[in-house]
C-alpha cells in the first residue's frame, strides 16, 4: 500500500483539542505521512501560543504560517480569511497532500476549505452537520457542501448532513475526538499537578478548592456588544465570593478586543475578588479543569460537548450556542446580570449531572484514522438534489 499523505490544519487552540487524538492515531500509523500545518492564532502569544503545547506533545509542524490581521474586527476577520486562502494554497501546492482535514466552523476553517477545493484536493471535514447560533452555522454548512468526506459527531448531525444532499457512504459518525481526551486520561486535579500554571489574579488559586470556570467568546453577529456582555457575566460571578473563578481568555474572533477590554477593566477596577485569568491550557489540563469545576459559565462549545459528556453543570449565555444539541447539564441565560446569577445558583444547587454520550464514547481518533486509510479518493463528489 502506498503511503497516504494526510494534511491537517490546526488554526486555533480549539482546533487542537478537537483533533489531537486523530493526529496521534495518524502519527502512529506507518502507512500515513502526517503533514501538520499550524497557523493563525495558534502562533500568537496573546491567545496562549498553542503551537508550544502542540510541539511539547511531540507533534512537529511541517509549516507554521501567520495570517491573522490585527484588530479583531469584522473587517480584519474577513481579510484574515482571504489571507489564509492565499497562504494555505501555497502550502498545499508545496506539500501535495492526498487529502486535507479541516475542523468545525471557524473562519480559519473556511480558508482551509476554499484553498483545498479550488486545488482539487479531497477535503475531510470533522464536526459538520451541527446547529448553533452566530455566523458559525453558515460557515459550518458551507464547508459541508465543499467537503468530500464528513466525520460528524452525533446521529443528528449525520442525518442533517445527508439531508443536505451528501452521499450516505461519505458520512461517518464515530463521535467527537475531543471525548477521547476525557476517556484516555486521569481527570483528577491537585495543587502539585498545577504548580506551573500561574494566572493573573490578586489571590493564590487553590485547585483543590471549589471553583467556577468561565469562558466567554465574542459573538460575531452582535459585534460591538462584547464588553457589555462579558461585564454582565463577570459581575454575576463576582457575587459568588465563596467560589474561586477561573477565566480563560477569549478567542480571536471579531470583537475579541471588546471582550478582552471588558475583562481588563473589571480586573483593574479591583472587582476581581478570587479571580484568576489564563490564556490557554493543554487539552489534557483543560479536561481536568473542566471536569472538576462546580459550574461552567459563558458560551464555549466545550461546555456543550465535553461538559455534557462529563455532566458538568453549565450556564450558556447568549445565542452563540443556540439550538446546539446538548445534554441535561445545560441551562441557558440571556446577558443580564440577574438572570446569569440565578442560573448559576440553580446549577450550583443541582450539582453534577449524569454524563451524556451524545458526542461519542471516546474512541473517535483511532476510528477516524482507520477510515481515512480506506477512503476511495478517486471518486468525484456528487450532490443529491
Amino acid at each position: 500500500m502506498q503511503m497516504r499523505k494526510v494534511c491537517i490544519v490546526i488554526a486555533s487552540r480549539a482546533n487542537y483539542g478537537r483533533a489531537k487524538s486523530v493526529m496521534q492515531a495518524l502519527k502512529n500509523d506507518p502507512d500515513i505521512e502526517l503533514q501538520l500545518v499550524v497557523g493563525a492564532s495558534t502562533l500568537l502569544d496573546r491567545f496562549g501560543k498553542a503551537v508550544d503545547v502542540i510541539k511539547s506533545d511531540g507533534f512537529e509542524p511541517v509549516r507554521c504560517i501567520n495570517y491573522i490581521i490585527e484588530g479583531e474586527s469584522l473587517l480584519t476577520q474577513a481579510k484574515s480569511t482571504g489571507l489564509g486562502i492565499v497562504e494555505l494554497s501555497s502550502v498545499f501546492s508545496d506539500l501535495n497532500p492526498d487529502m486535507i482535514i479541516t475542523i468545525a466552523d471557524r473562519f480559519e476553517t473556511m480558508s482551509t476549505s476554499i484553498a483545498a477545493v479550488y486545488m482539487n484536493i479531497p477535503l475531510v471535514h470533522i464536526q459538520g452537520g451541527e446547529v448553533s447560533g452566530n455566523i458559525d452555522d453558515r460557515v459550518r454548512h458551507a464547508i459541508t457542501k465543499m467537503a468530500d468526506y464528513h466525520f460528524v459527531c452525533s446521529d443528528d448531525a449525520r442525518a442533517r448532513v445527508i439531508k443536505m444532499g451528501e452521499r450516505e457512504h461519505t458520512v461517518f459518525n464515530y463521535g467527537c475526538p475531543a471525548m477521547d481526551t476525557l476517556v484516555d486520561n486521569d481527570l483528577t486535579i491537585n495543587n502539585e499537578l498545577m504548580r506551573d500554571y500561574i494566572g493573573v489574579g490578586s489571590t493564590e488559586l487553590n485547585w483543590e478548592g471549589d471553583y467556577i470556570l468561565m469562558i466567554q467568546h465574542p459573538v460575531t453577529t452582535s459585534y460591538g456588544q462584547g464588553r457589555y456582555q462579558v461585564t454582565q457575566t463577570l459581575n454575576a460571578l463576582e457575587r459568588f465570593r465563596d467560589y474561586q473563578k477561573i477565566v480563560l481568555w477569549p478567542n480571536v474572533d471579531a470583537g475579541s478586543d471588546n471582550v478582552s477590554k471588558g475583562i481588563r477593566i473589571f480586573r483593574e477596577q479591583g472587582q476581581a475578588h478570587n479571580f484568576q485569568f489564563f490564556k490557554n491550557f493543554s487539552p489534557e489540563i483543560y479536561a481536568r479543569i473542566l471536569n472538576n469545576a462546580k459550574c461552567c459559565v459563558g458560551n464555549s462549545s466545550s461546555f456543550v460537548r465535553e461538559g455534557s459528556f462529563l455532566g458538568v453543570p453549565s450556564v450558556l449565555i447568549g445565542d452563540r450556542q443556540d439550538n446546539r444539541e446538548h445534554g441535561e447539564n445545560i441551562i441557558f441565560s440571556d446577558y443580564t446580570n440577574e438572570n446569569i446569577t440565578r442560573a448559576i445558583e440553580q446549577q450550583l444547587a443541582h450539582g453534577r449531572y449524569s454524563g451524556s454520550p451524545i458526542f461519542g464514547n471516546g474512541n473517535a481518533g483511532v476510528l477516524i484514522a482507520r477510515q481515512l486509510k480506506q477512503l476511495d479518493l478517486t471518486q468525484q463528489k456528487t450532490i443529491a438534489y
